[in-house]
C-alpha cells in the first residue's frame, strides 16, 4: 500500500509535514511547493500507484476519487473560476515524484502566458 521511499507516502502517513487543504479516505490535497498558479495542489491518492500506465483495473476507483476531489476544490476555492487539471506520467512526460498525483491549477490562465511543469 505504501511505498517507504516515496516522499509521497511519507507526507500521506504524517512523516513528511506538508499543507493539507483537504482531505478524505482515499485522497489527500496539498498545496504544491513550487506553484506555477494562485491555486496549484497536488491531489495525492492515499495508495501507492506509480502513474497511469502502471494502474490496474483494481485502482479505477482512485481515479474517481480524485476527480471527486477535484470537483469538490473547484467549489471551494475557485469561486466559479476555471481550473486544469495536469497529470505526467513517466519521466519523460515530466513526472519528477513517482506516485500517482493530478495537478490542480486555478488563477492563471493557459492561454494568457500559461505556465510550466
Amino acid at each position: 500500500m505504501f511505498d517507504s521511499s516515496c516522499v509521497f507516502c511519507k507526507i500521506i502517513q504524517g512523516h513528511i509535514p506538508a499543507q493539507v487543504v483537504k482531505e478524505n479516505d482515499h485522497v489527500v490535497a496539498i498545496k504544491d511547493r513550487s506553484p506555477k498558479a494562485p491555486v496549484h495542489l497536488l491531489l495525492i491518492p492515499k495508495i501507492h500507484i506509480i502513474n497511469v500506465a502502471t494502474m490496474e483495473d483494481v485502482h479505477a476507483e482512485y481515479a474517481w476519487y480524485m476527480l471527486q476531489m477535484a470537483r469538490d476544490i473547484s467549489k471551494d476555492l475557485c469561486q466559479g473560476r476555471g481550473f486544469n487539471l495536469v497529470m505526467n506520467n513517466g519521466a519523460d512526460a515530466g513526472q519528477s515524484v513517482f506516485h500517482l498525483h493530478m495537478h490542480f491549477l486555478s488563477g492563471k490562465s493557459i492561454t494568457d502566458g500559461g505556465f510550466l511543469l
